[in-house]
């Protein structure tokens, strides 16, 4: 059973959420799409994320990962045809391409390929200029009151 949803009466009232539009749109088109390979998406810290992707019979450079704006793909493709002659092939060598939305400020810092599976470290840093911060209030006329006002925001 397919379900679509009408995001209409969403893009008349709000303003700057093409993005998250888009985002949502797209994965509701993707769930129908093949799931190879398979992988997982671990949060190993407050902001540390892993992602990682069974990639068995791939070496490190039959794969490529880029990080562009807030997009992460990955893609693999056997180098050529080899001379082996199966009996039963049941471990994959086709090309793959997996592509992964990315919230704002998340990074990616590193990959690794180990036993079989492709490991990608991605970190969330916030700008410091997007932290929250106090804000120091003036007192009155003669300026003795020092209270703060705490100012936060969610990341």
């Amino acid at each position: 059973m397919k379900t679509t949803f009408d995001l209409t009466p969403l893009w008349r009232s709000t303003i700057g959420f093409d993005r998250l539009f888009d985002l949502f749109d797209d994965s509701m088109r993707l769930a129908d799409e093949e799931n190879y390979p398979p992988y997982d998406i671990e949060r190993t810290g407050e902001d540390d994320y892993q992602i990682s992707l069974a990639v068995a019979g791939f070496a490190p450079e039959e794969i490529t990962v880029t990080a562009e704006q807030n997009v992460l793909t990955v893609e693999g493709r056997k180098a050529g045809k080899s001379d082996r002659q199966y009996l039963y092939q049941g471990i994959s060598a086709r090309p793959f391409r997996r592509i992964f939305n990315l919230a704002d400020y998340v990074q990616v810092k590193d990959a690794s390929l180990v036993d079989g599976l492709l490991k990608i470290h991605l970190v969330r840093e916030v700008p410091e200029a997007m932290k929250p911060r106090q804000i120091p209030i003036a007192g009155g006329p003669t300026g003795s009151d020092n209270r703060q006002i705490e100012q936060k925001h969610a990341a």
